[in-house]
């Protein structure tokens, strides 16, 4: 990746924040109105958008993530100063690769959320932006027809990525292009890489290493072809006119998997589109980046034919005595949401027999609000190749290939939630597999005093009469919802179904925030500071919590700045600032400076070091920015000289340099000497340099210590025309101080030979705010009942604000009491613990540690029909886990196989025993429990025979 310059003596026509906010406006009305097909956008950092927001919209009570708020909320502008953003930076957004190969361009990172970490920008925006500001990498994204209608109009950030495979020569290459190009542009592409005459190619949908499709019509697009991204295509070179050499040389394929295989990685950009793409497009995880890959990839090709026999068996058939049900699933990239999921359906006793019978007859085929079987028929595919014999993982890219089709939410490679996912798979497959072929209109009625009891059943009736499927026999159940008016105190009471129970859990009130505290006066070695602050409380908390663990003096004063790429992202100076803006994988740092006049700047001292090549000691690319800036405060009413410069920076680095014992005597000629650790030590701005000054300290034995003495420090300021100047030279000149900067940019070259004066591992390694660890029961804390989360559940309360009630008898708009009942439970019955939080602009989530039963939950007394005569206890048999923050997380599912009454970790393709005990934690998300049963001796996850599950099902 090309470096960023960091200084440039390029000037621009100033242009002032309203006109900037005004212009931008302007374009993002009219790109909204006139966007088409094949129309450019382009990504830059949200950082950087966030930033520009502030500078030409300074309300922070608007959170204008979205490139579409922006026509909305730019009509007020407040009179505070802001600092104008620098250089466009989207380096955040790509791979820092240094690899050679042109042909690969810029790679975006594969996780890339929309609003959180990019926003899309029209051509005309990005372009002006441009030109004020510079910057870059730049990164193109076409628009393309989207949805099922292909009407909708969307951005493809993530284009298609390929393997084309070609037999029987062995190469192989990986290829970037657009789902909307067409099957004769991937001919034509395929035959200039492999330098091939489209007579003699065929081209198939080789999708799992297997012949799906003959891809022969030239005018359909990929996506209709429903080629997925990081498939396989066979390329058969077809021999003297024969019209198959596929056969003759798979043979050799799989015996010789990595032998002779040419690797090459090019990029194929959509043919209807002039706009060249500087560097390229995305790609996603596998593209081979080295020759160790490259290996790695053949010998996938090779495994992957040869696990065929395995993963497309008849589920009849044992092989060495295998139990089924162990086989994990691949991740694809970012895909653990889903395989959790899918591990714990899959292990329901109820669906494995049911999806491995023929439940092809079930099967809504013309079911308006399904997915016309696919999506059953996927997952029936999937959990028949999980149940199968043996333990090969399973890649489940035709199942992710339904899903993305019909829920594009799930498309890509980004993270999501587990529990959303599930609940879109129970709601798909009822409706795929409804037995209700066309649903009766009913109106239901009130109660009206009748027994609850009659309502039920009647609610009921209704419910089953319009939506019968395996999905309701097995995990719907039915709940009471009472609503009393406030004011006439009418009671209206539904009987409502449920596919799962959502139960709140008890919000802690308090955040952990680890910040490094640095001096700027030399007297101390920077020290990280754990804080416990308010977790809806502001920076004055958090400052305020720093200042004491700290010791911060009367004097003083903490200024807190937000580290990123080893630069000073912005400096949270508003005391009103939520902290619940500062994500936990951020890097904060708080500067200890004197709490002075107004009139001040502050100096910001950037490490840079020499980037070299590898094995070539002489040779480097630059000077790259690592570690953490210093701060220090500059009066702006004194003349500041470069000396002065010079010597501030001296103290900053005082506590860092090396100290040396009296009889050593290695000491530069013209240098500068400062006190190593002495607090006392006051240094007054010089101006002038003398030869060499020494200063003597004691060590804690009373040892005489001399301090390193050095030469001119290696800096250069940032003028305000972002050229560098060095400040070794010409110590007697006077610094331009600018009047709307708050702050000068200082870079210090810290050459190898100047890294062995002084000790700047202090500088590396900032800590993130919170970093997350394994999840153990001795990080428990305040233990929470399943049954306390239960009862806040169905405990009586007023409806929102926004959610109020119309009252039949007053007819007008009530704030109602709600109380919720359980009054039908399912024979699997489904608890999703919500540990995320939503804010309009945050994702929280809630490491409380719920305590949860894993053998006799006895719901009996939550249950209001007294009259049911079925058990209500229940036992757990499977649950997903999340581990980690929001966007970096990771699920597992913890599952029980009842036939072998033992407990397995399943993460992704890894599958281990565990412990009954070790099913506990504060990762538990999604639980899945089942009716306890007088016969559940003979109940297996679904590994025996499948005979006579008819009578085993659930009865209405």
């Amino acid at each position: 990746m090309a470096e960023l310059s960091m200084c440039s003596s390029s000037t621009r026509e100033q242009v002032s924040p309203e006109e900037e906010r005004l212009a931008i406006r302007d374009f993002v009305i009219s790109a909204e109105a006139h966007t088409k097909e094949g129309d450019a956008f382009y990504l830059i950092t949200q950082r950087w958008w966030q930033q520009w927001l502030d500078y030409v919209n300074q309300d922070q009570a608007n959170n204008m993530n979205d490139i579409s708020s922006l026509s909305e909320h730019c009509d007020s502008v407040s009179s505070s100063d802001v600092k104008r953003p620098s250089v466009i930076d989207n380096s955040d957004l790509i791979y820092d690769t240094t690899s050679e190969d042109s042909t690969m361009g810029i790679e975006l990172h594969d996780t890339l959320v929309e609003g959180r970490d990019y926003i899309l920008l029209p051509q005309e925006v990005w372009n002006q932006l441009y030109a004020w500001y510079g910057g870059g990498p730049t990164l193109p994204r076409k628009v393309i027809n989207s949805g099922l209608s292909q009407t909708g109009l969307s951005v493809e950030v993530y284009p298609l990525r390929l393997q084309l495979v070609v037999v029987p020569k062995g190469a192989h290459s990986t290829i970037r292009i657009s789902k909307k190009e067409t099957i004769g542009e991937l001919h034509r592409r395929a035959c200039e890489i492999f330098d091939l005459n489209m007579e003699q190619v065929c081209i198939w949908d080789y999708y799992g290493h297997r012949k799906h499709a003959l891809m022969n019509d030239m005018d359909k697009t990929l996506d209709d072809a429903n080629i997925q991204t990081d498939q396989d295509v066979l390329v058969e070179v077809l021999s003297n006119g024969s019209s198959s050499a596929f056969g003759g040389c798979m043979n050799s394929v799989q015996e010789n998997g990595s032998a002779d295989k040419e690797t090459m990685s090019v990029l194929v950009e959509p043919s209807k589109s002039s706009l060249s793409i500087a560097g390229g497009l995305s790609a996603s995880k596998g593209v081979s980046r080295s020759c160790s890959s490259e290996l790695s990839q053949s010998q996938n090709f090779t495994s992957s034919v040869r696990e065929l026999d395995n993963t497309y068996g008849v589920s009849g058939v044992s092989t060495r005595g295998v139990t089924g049900g162990l086989t994990g699933l691949l991740n694809l990239g970012n895909t653990c949401f889903m395989n959790s999921a899918i591990q714990c359906l899959v292990h329901t006793p109820e669906f494995a027999r049911y999806f491995r019978e023929d439940y092809h007859k079930e099967i809504n085929w013309q079911n308006p609000l399904g997915m016309v079987g696919e999506l059953a028929l996927a997952f029936g595919d999937l959990l028949r190749k999980l149940w199968a014999p043996g333990r090969t993982p399973v890649a489940p890219r035709p199942f992710k290939t339904k899903l993305a089709r019909f829920a594009p939410q799930f498309s890509g490679y980004n993270q999501h939630d587990s529990q959303e996912l599930l609940a879109f798979l129970l709601d798909g497959l009822h409706e795929d597999l409804n037995r209700v072929k066309h649903k009766p209109y009913i109106k239901s009625r009130d109660a009206d005093g009748r027994p609850d009891e009659e309502v039920a059943d009647e609610y009921w009736a209704n419910h089953i009469a319009r939506n019968d499927s395996i999905i309701v026999d097995v995990c719907q159940g039915q709940y009471k919802s009472t609503l009393v008016c406030p004011v006439c105190n009418k009671i209206s009471v539904t009987f409502d179904p449920f596919m799962y129970l959502s139960l709140p859990l008890q919000s802690t009130t308090t955040r952990t925030m680890t910040v490094t505290v640095f001096t700027c006066d030399g007297s101390a070695l920077p020290s990280a500071c754990t804080v416990t602050v308010p977790k809806q409380g502001r920076c004055r908390d958090l400052i305020q919590a720093l200042s004491g663990a700290s010791s911060l003096k009367h004097n003083e004063k903490l200024l807190l700045a937000e580290i990123r790429n080893h630069l000073i992202g912005r400096f949270l100076e508003d005391p009103l600032i939520l902290l619940s803006s500062i994500k936990d994988d951020d890097h904060l740092a708080a500067y200890k400076i004197p709490k002075l006049s107004k009139n001040t700047i502050f100096l910001q001292l950037i490490h840079r070091r020499e980037e070299q090549e590898i094995g070539n000691a002489q040779k480097s690319f630059g000077w790259k920015p690592y570690g953490t800036p210093l701060v220090s405060p500059i009066s702006c009413d004194d003349v500041i000289t470069r000396g002065d410069i010079q010597s501030i920076v001296h103290t900053m680095l005082s506590p860092m340099l090396r100290t040396e014992r009296r009889g050593n005597t290695d000491i530069s000629e013209t240098s500068i000497s400062v006190a190593a650790s002495d607090p006392s030590c006051e240094f007054a701005a010089s101006k002038a340099f003398t030869d060499s000054i020494e200063s003597d300290m004691k060590d804690k034995d009373g040892n005489c210590l001399k301090t390193v003495t050095l030469s001119k420090l290696p800096l250069q300021l940032v003028d305000e025309n972002n050229a560098c100047i060095d400040l070794s030279v010409g110590e007697e000149k006077a610094i331009k101080l600018s009047s709307s900067s708050m702050s000068i940019l200082v870079f210090v070259d810290w050459s190898c030979k100047f890294l062995e004066k002084y000790d700047t591992h202090y500088l590396e390694n900032l800590p993130e705010v919170f970093k997350y660890g394994p999840v153990t029961k001795k990080a428990r804390t305040e233990p929470l009942s399943l049954y306390t989360c239960l009862e806040a559940f169905l405990r009586e309360e007023p409806l929102v604000p926004e959610d109020m009630w119309y009252c039949p008898q007053c007819k007008e708009q009530r704030q109602a009491s709600k109380k919720l009942d359980l009054w039908r439970l399912p024979e699997v019955l489904v608890i999703h613990l919500k540990r995320f939080s939503y804010s309009r602009s945050m994702k929280h989530k809630l490491e409380t540690f719920v305590n949860f039963p894993i053998h006799d939950l006895d719901l009996t007394n939550y249950v209001a029909h007294n009259n049911s005569s079925r058990s209500q206890i229940y036992e757990l048999y499977a649950l997903t886990n999340h581990y980690g923050g929001m966007g970096s997380g990771h699920y597992t599912a913890h599952i029980k196989l009842l036939d072998e009454n033992r407990w397995y970790n399943f993460d992704d393709s890894h599958i281990s025993a565990i412990n009954e005990e070790d099913v506990k934690s504060a990762a538990a998300y999604v639980l899945f429990y089942r009716r306890v049963k007088n016969d559940d001796a003979s109940v297996s996850n679904g590994a025996q025979s499948c005979a006579g599950h008819e009578n085993n099902l659930p009865q209405k």
